[in-house]
């Protein structure tokens, strides 16, 4: 099955194909960041929590379709106490509307998503994050 075509028959992506496109997604992303994302947990959620949707000061759960929660690297010193792994949410739900409404596939946004969680991970400005996206979406790296 390609995930650009998912049929409108078929039943909405649960939280397991979520996942599998995030990990499609991943291992499509240059070496270099594979190399440094390995303490990095994905996990696939419907919705974010109300204590996270009240940090983030959004009115409805449908405006977040990821975050990533930890510290940085740039922020990151060997002098910190371990406080567990740093997590990217995916949020299904918030997801599936942004592909219902749009014209993007279903894996061009969890791309999109993924890669601006993760390039939060790395402190990356916008712009660097747009040429990581690029390359995870490039014709060489298609998921279709």
């Amino acid at each position: 099955m390609t995930y650009s075509n998912w049929s409108a028959h078929m039943l909405a992506p649960s939280l397991d194909d979520i996942a599998e496109i995030g990990s499609a997604v991943l291992a499509r992303l240059p070496q270099q960041f594979l190399e440094n994302i390995t303490e990095i947990i994905i996990q696939v959620v419907d919705f974010p929590d109300e204590e996270t949707c009240r940090d983030l000061d959004v009115e409805s759960p449908f405006e977040i379709l990821g975050l990533y929660a930890g510290i940085d690297l740039t922020s990151k010193s060997i002098m910190d106490q371990p406080s567990g792994p740093d997590v990217i949410f995916l949020y299904r739900r918030p997801i599936l509307d942004c592909w219902c409404e749009g014209d993007d596939s279903l894996a061009d946004i969890i791309t999109h998503v993924l890669v601006h969680e993760i390039g939060h991970h790395f402190g990356m400005s916008d712009e660097a994050m747009e040429l990581l996206e690029d390359a995870a979406l490039s014709p060489a790296n298609t998921l279709n």
